[in-house]
């Protein structure tokens, strides 16, 4: 949620976000009236309810024969700051409903526009030049055993899938990999829930116009989370942090779900797009003067492990149009995809700012007081990088050569062998 102080000092800000997403600034203003009448009602709730218990105090004092009138007049008050702190609820409530509707407002430097307005900030590595015709990565994992999609889609459905064998290994090395570095830069490794309460799921603000990617079980009214940000953003929640001017940093491994609505024909072979993987993901309770440095720090990050992949990629800057709710500026880490010949997001980090904790009341404590933190969100390591893994790093034979940072999460394997 907004910083309703901060916007009522000065809404432009704002305003300027919702024209640079594409969305409506018409909203900043239904939020201030609406903060408006919270305010007056709440306002004129407290000056009739003080009202009322003067008149209340003074009916012990009162002579005999003015006690009935002055208890009359104490019943009426009471009638109106009854119906004044209804008036007054519904109006906060009003005003909540709309602020939570509207997106964290982006900082400076934003591109404006949609999906396709991204920035491309660089190039890291160049893309490798093959003179075979280089296969996919479903091909590659088949040939390899790694994955089994047709057994998959047997027990479970489209999109779903097994690792096997060196499939199975492969995940778990890189994911390894993932956790000894956060463990080298300070994070506290979490194995996260994967269903959380209504209240956490929307705290984050991934209950809004893309809540159709989310699987839900009604019967327990629980979320499962397509990643452990959700859980690691709940983990403080109505808490005060003893930050001391430093990062709290987690770093969460779990399985994710998305349902993947609205996404038919897209990327449907292989293990791309699909329904369940794996991922571990940055998470960062931070100081708000230090948030922006923290992003930069992630996103370092995220480059340090895909270049122990030894995978050629690009960074973005995305544009506000295609940020989540919560986001208030997210980078992403794109992969090349040879047999796609186009890059493919295997990373995005995201500054929230005060948005989330906003939303979760989690707080620190500065010099006797407390205040809102921030939070910061990056993914150090998924699933879908196999595809780019194989892809990029494939012989003519059908094997595939091991990144050597990886190796030693593989007992020293240098190369993957088809098997026959």
């Amino acid at each position: 949620m907004i910083d309703i102080k901060a916007l009522r000092e000065n809404p432009e800000p704002a305003r300027q976000s919702q024209i640079a997403r594409g969305a409506d600034p018409a909203l900043v203003d239904e939020i201030l009236a609406a903060d408006a009448l919270r305010r007056k009602t709440l306002t004129e709730f407290e000056q009739k309810r003080a009202e009322q218990k003067e008149i209340s105090r003074s009916i012990g004092k009162a002579a005999k024969e003015d006690r009935e009138a002055i208890l009359t007049q104490a019943q009426e008050l009471a009638k109106e700051v009854k119906e004044l702190e209804a008036r007054a609820t519904e109006a906060g409530a009003k005003a909540d409903e709309l602020a939570r509707r509207i997106p964290n407002v982006i900082v400076d430097g934003v591109p404006t526009g949609g999906e396709d307005a991204y920035v491309v900030l660089r190039h890291e590595g160049t893309p490798r030049e093959f003179d075979f015709e280089p296969q996919d990565h479903l091909a590659l994992a088949e040939g390899l055993k790694a994955i089994d999609m047709k057994r998959g889609a047997k027990v479970s459905g489209s999109r779903f899938y097994y690792l096997s064998g060196i499939g199975a290994r492969l995940e778990l090395a890189l994911l390894t990999m993932a956790l000894d570095q956060g463990l080298k830069y300070g994070f506290t490794p979490l194995t996260t829930p994967t269903l959380v309460t209504p209240e956490i799921m929307g705290g984050t603000g991934f209950l809004n116009e893309h809540s159709d990617e989310i699987y839900y079980l009604p019967a327990d009214d629980l979320y499962l989370t397509g990643t452990s940000e959700v859980a690691l953003a709940g983990y403080h929640k109505d808490e005060i942090l003893e930050l001391n001017g430093e990062p709290a940093r987690y770093l969460g491994w779990s399985t994710c779900y998305r349902r993947e609505a609205g996404s038919a024909g897209k990327d449907t072979r292989g293990i791309i797009r699909v329904h369940q993987f794996n991922k571990v993901e940055m998470f960062s309770f931070c100081p708000v003067e230090e948030a922006e440095a923290e992003h930069a720090r992630f996103l370092a990050w995220e480059e340090e492990m895909l270049q122990k992949m030894e995978l050629p990629y690009r960074v973005i800057d995305t544009a506000a149009g295609d940020l989540g709710t919560s986001a208030a500026r997210k980078f992403d880490c794109e992969a090349w995809l040879p047999t796609q010949n186009r890059w493919m997001e295997v990373t995005s980090t995201s500054n929230c700012t005060t948005f989330q904790a906003r939303r979760l009341n989690i707080r620190e404590r500065v010099d006797g007081d407390t205040r809102i933190v921030a939070t910061l969100n990056g993914t150090l390591a998924t699933t879908r990088w196999l595809v780019a893994f194989l892809e990029n790093h494939q012989n003519e034979d059908g094997s595939v050569n091991v990144p050597v940072a990886l190796r030693p999460y593989l007992g020293g394997v240098e190369k993957l062998e088809p098997t026959a």
